[in-house]
């Protein structure tokens, strides 16, 4: 397994431990952002977003994955995790340093936090430079905050695909390689999960 890449390294630092009233007030702000989920991004959204990464697919050789999750769940918000970790779990989870070529990047939101991470794998990682990165996530952060996931989204998945593009491009009427090796369509993950459902 590759290593993804960390846009900045003391996020990865494990955080404080939160007081019991600020570890309370996040964990009611996350399981209401879960609740909200398709209301925040409807499946009309993800069929746009599908046909974006379908799309930016045909101009480059790596995969991309789009992760959109509610909350984080409870073991996260116990013991007071970041969103980076959550991020590259997800990136983990849905194999996108599986890749033949080890360029895969995983574009995560976590709505509770209107907060965005952008994971990518080894090969774009040492291409593309950390404050690069950094700069992507902060200025698409204006639109996550204001609640215009789509518009959020869209920019990340535009100038992430211009990533690729100018580092991976597709060859010239030559093959590819294994092709599209990742489903297109964006995950809802779900923090939270009831027991028994």
């Amino acid at each position: 397994m590759t290593q993804p890449s960390s846009s900045d390294p003391t996020r990865d630092a494990t955080p404080a431990r939160p007081g019991p009233f600020t570890r309370l007030g996040r964990l009611l702000l996350h399981r209401w952002a879960d609740g909200t989920l398709t209301h925040a991004i409807p499946p009309d959204l993800l069929e746009r977003l599908g046909a974006r990464v379908a799309a930016s697919e045909r101009r480059h050789t790596g995969q991309i994955r789009i992760c959109i999750e509610g909350g984080l769940p409870l073991s996260y918000l116990w013991r007071g995790a970041s969103v980076r970790e959550r991020a590259i779990a997800q990136f983990g989870k849905l194999r996108v340093w599986d890749t033949e070529h080890d360029n895969g990047v995983l574009i995560y939101l976590l709505l509770a936090e209107r907060a965005i991470e952008i994971v990518a794998d080894r090969a774009l990682a040492r291409a593309v430079p950390p404050e690069a990165w950094r700069a992507m996530a902060a200025h698409m952060g204006e639109a996550f905050r204001a609640g215009r996931f789509e518009d959020g989204l869209t920019q990340a998945l535009s100038e992430v695909s211009a990533l690729l593009v100018a580092h991976f491009p597709a060859p010239e009427g030559g093959d590819a390689g294994p092709g599209n090796e990742l489903p297109d369509a964006p995950v809802l993950a779900r923090g939270w999960v009831l027991p028994g459902r």
